[in-house]
């Protein structure tokens, strides 16, 4: 006979056979008590017992371990009243909301959404070792920013309908800051020296916007590899960290850090030999050795070594080509020779190229970059080169490529590009102003990918109280299938130099038309042909004082004296352009170069015939890891066709920012009788430069620093003290000084400080010169 009410759930917890006092019995009914938002038919899907079973104590523990394990009830009874089971349950509270008080460092939102991948989010049910564990997390953040004092509470709010509120309280403190790196075991080079290497500093100038003075774990460890990869590159092969130790102050406001260390011999390169199956002429692989038997070992270079070996063999379909380097030291002599294995394993070709990521463009635009052809043997630098082409088009903030093989093959693999879509699009208003120019408003309307075609689509305005800009253009990059491009151009443009003191007063408008086609010739040449219609209208002062001569621009518009002080022309110009480049980057390049051949001819359809050539040859040398080197020179000349003259508009002129700094611009060259600048027909300027990061921000790739030496002039015939007249090495200024180009968030900006080197009486110096903003 069963008892008329049984609490089973002792006997389940304490499951001795001593304590069961119940005899089994057969399930008729089954109820469940005390749920409010859980579902009946959740209980009945996580209990292991049904009507009809018989309930026996074994029973009776699971069915309270399966119900506990869900994680929804904080308390489970079963009871037994005349064969039916009843399911007592008491439900955790659920979280209806979250808040975080004091959250200065991080954002709100990125925070809760950190804690949610921990299991603490609202609407779940409330787990107090999770909470325990999100405290837990949230300490980690801000311990990884340097924050060591931070204080967190918790408290936890009960709330109507069985919810809860956590809050967490949050008192920051302020960034431990390092006081102290210690190097022990340096004899080769200084402490002074390796601190300069590392990123991890004392506060300083600059650390309030690098965060360098802020102690990492993660920060620390890539100082070490930047302390190994200094000592392997000076020939320390068995250099070593021996042990670091980081030590935090009573007020956990100062961290020091010791980093211990052996240095041990220079090594030396005794030879380098290749072994193993090389498929290419031994020959051709020795050329790609930069490695120096008789110098001191750089690991850089043999990293480049075996890395261009490994590409030219994948050049060839050997995909998954290996080099291994293997040193043999002869400690007596610290002299190591090396042996280069060669293995380029099987030779594949590739199935297919499959394009992911392009949610907006179109996948002809991102496939006519690929150089990999489908069906074609594996070829390294094709990847490489469709890697630059796809980043160069600035559609996208990532492209990644993999070559993964093809299942069930052992001869084949798959191109994989996935690309990352950034916003193409855009709307500025911006403001700046230019030493040149004053104050300048800008606007711009582009959209560089429209409608995910590639096309390029914009309306620009620029003005300032020299130069005014309105112009609406359109490219099509490829207007065929084998990258012929076609453009439009329409823009009214307006000068007035009467703001510009060191520059003869004139007046212009012109409004011009143009179609311009582009063909790549190969990967790094192009060629530019263009035709542009032009109406120009010009306005000087006609007004000669006594006893003076008229000013060259005078005599352009008023050659017969007559007092007239508009002139009207129009030109039919053809415009032609090659350029090679090879840079690494627009922006930043650290190796490369840059040709470019440009010619300006007014034909004589228009009122205007007269030609301009210009020649640009500039080179980036890298200097080490962090010093590039870069040579940039420029000639132009131009003149009249049959009885024209060059208009002295399209004069060239040298001096202030672009050409040679310290002088003001546009003055090095001839000048009237005002002592004003007029421009020449022919321009020689050269600019040597040392690049290099802000000290104390080496890592911001937004921030570059230069040394430089400047010179240059412009010559011509108009000039009123004879001067300039014929190109003359003695009438070539030159300026040296240091600059600073930041690419802010609200665009470009450029400082420098020059000195003039080689200047004479009369020249208009400007040792201060920079550019805000768009106008550049």
């Amino acid at each position: 006979m069963l008892l008329n009410r049984l609490t089973l759930a002792l006997a389940a917890v304490l499951a001795a056979p001593s304590v069961l006092a119940v005899e089994p019995f057969t399930v008729t009914d089954i109820r469940v008590e005390g749920i409010q938002r859980t579902e009946a038919g959740t209980v009945f899907s996580y209990l292991p017992v049904k009507v009809g079973d018989t309930m026996t104590d074994e029973k009776t523990a699971a069915a309270i371990k399966a119900l506990y394990a869900t994680g929804f009830f904080k308390e489970v009874r079963l009871e037994a009243r005349e064969g039916v089971l009843i399911v007592t349950v008491e439900e955790r509270p659920s979280i209806a909301k979250i808040t975080l008080e004091g959250i200065k460092e991080f954002s709100e939102e990125d925070l809760k959404a950190g804690l949610k991948q921990t299991g603490l989010a609202e609407g779940q049910v409330l787990d107090r070792s999770l909470v325990d564990k999100a405290e837990q997390e949230l300490q980690r953040q801000y311990y990884n920013r340097g924050k060591y004092a931070v204080e967190i509470k918790t408290t936890l709010t009960p709330l109507e309908r069985n919810r809860v509120a956590v809050q967490f309280d949050v008192v920051e403190g302020e960034s431990a800051k390092i006081q102290q790196i210690n190097l022990v075991g340096n004899k080769a080079f200084s402490e002074e020296d390796l601190l300069d290497e590392i990123t991890s500093t004392t506060p300083g100038w600059f650390t309030w916007y690098t965060k360098n003075d802020q102690y990492s774990k993660a920060r620390l460890g890539g100082d070490i590899e930047i302390l190994r990869s200094f000592y392997l590159n000076r020939g320390y092969l068995e250099f070593n960290v021996d042990s670091t130790q980081v030590s935090i102050s009573p007020d956990k406001q100062g961290i020091y850090i010791t980093i211990n260390m052996t240095e041990g011999p220079q090594y030396t390169v005794s030879s380098v030999k290749l072994a193993g199956q090389m498929l290419v002429p031994e020959a051709e692989l020795q050329k790609l050795i930069t490695v120096v038997p008789g110098e001191v070992f750089v690991r850089d270079r043999l990293t480049e070594t075996t890395k261009s070996i490994s590409e030219r063999l994948g050049n060839d379909g050997y995909a998954f080509a290996n080099v291994n380097a293997v040193p043999e030291l002869d400690k007596q002599k610290n002299a190591v020779a090396f042996t280069l294995f060669v293995d380029p394993g099987r030779r594949v070709y590739v199935n297919r190229v499959n394009v992911t990521g392009n949610t907006k463009t179109r996948d002809e635009v991102v496939r006519r970059e690929i150089r990999q052809m489908e069906g074609g043997y594996y070829n390294a630098e094709q990847i490489n080169r469709s890697r630059d082409r796809l980043n160069r088009l600035g559609f996208f903030e990532q492209v990644n490529i993999e070559t993964p093989s093809v299942a069930g093959t052992t001869d084949q693999v798959d191109v994989n590009v996935n690309v990352a879509e950034k916003s193409t699009g855009s709307v500025q208003l911006g403001a700046g102003f230019s030493s040149s120019e004053g104050f300048v408003l800008s606007g711009s309307v582009s959209q560089a990918n429209a409608f995910g075609t590639g096309n390029r689509v914009s309306l620009q305005l620029n003005t300032g109280s020299v130069n005014t800009v309105y112009a609406l253009s359109f490219l099509n990059p490829y207007y065929t299938l084998d990258g012929i491009s076609l453009g439009y151009d329409l823009y009214k443009r307006d000068v007035d130099t009467n703001n510009l003191d060191s520059v003869s007063d004139y007046e212009s408008s012109t409004l011009g038309a143009g179609v311009r086609f582009g063909f790549p010739v190969n990967e790094r040449d192009y060629i530019s042909l263009g035709l542009v219609y032009e109406e120009n209208s010009l306005k000087v002062d006609p007004t000669v004082p006594a006893g003076q001569q008229q000013t060259e621009y005078q005599k352009f518009v008023d050659p017969d004296k007559t007092g007239n002080s508009t002139r009207d022309d129009n030109t039919l110009r053809v415009d032609a352009s090659w350029a090679r480049d090879t840079r690494n980057s627009y922006l930043f390049p650290t190796h490369g170069m840059l040709q470019r051949v440009s010619s300006e001819i007014g034909t004589p359809v228009g009122s205007l015939q007269y030609y301009k050539l210009s020649l640009q040859h500039q080179q980036f040398i890298p200097l080490g890891h962090d010093f590039t080197l870069m040579f940039n020179g420029e000639v132009g000349i131009g003149g009249g066709l049959g009885d024209e003259e060059l208009p002295f508009y399209k004069n060239f002129y040298a001096g202030g920012s672009g050409s040679v700094r310290g002088f003001e611009t546009g003055t090095l060259g001839p000048k009237d009788y005002t002592g004003d600048a007029i421009g020449g027909d022919r321009r020689l300027v050269g600019n040597i430069e040392l690049l290099f990061p802000l000290p104390g921000v080496k890592a911001d790739q937004s921030l570059r620093m230069s040394a430089f030496i400047d010179g240059g002039a412009a010559f011509g015939p108009g000039d009123a003290n004879g001067l300039y007249r014929d190109f003359a090495f003695e009438d070539l200024r030159f300026s040296a000084g240091v600059a600073v180009l930041w690419v802010s968030p609200l665009g470009p900006l450029k400082f420098s400080l020059a000195q003039p080197l080689v200047s004479k009486p009369g020249d208009k110096e400007e040792v201060f010169q920079f550019t805000l903003g768009n106008a550049f």
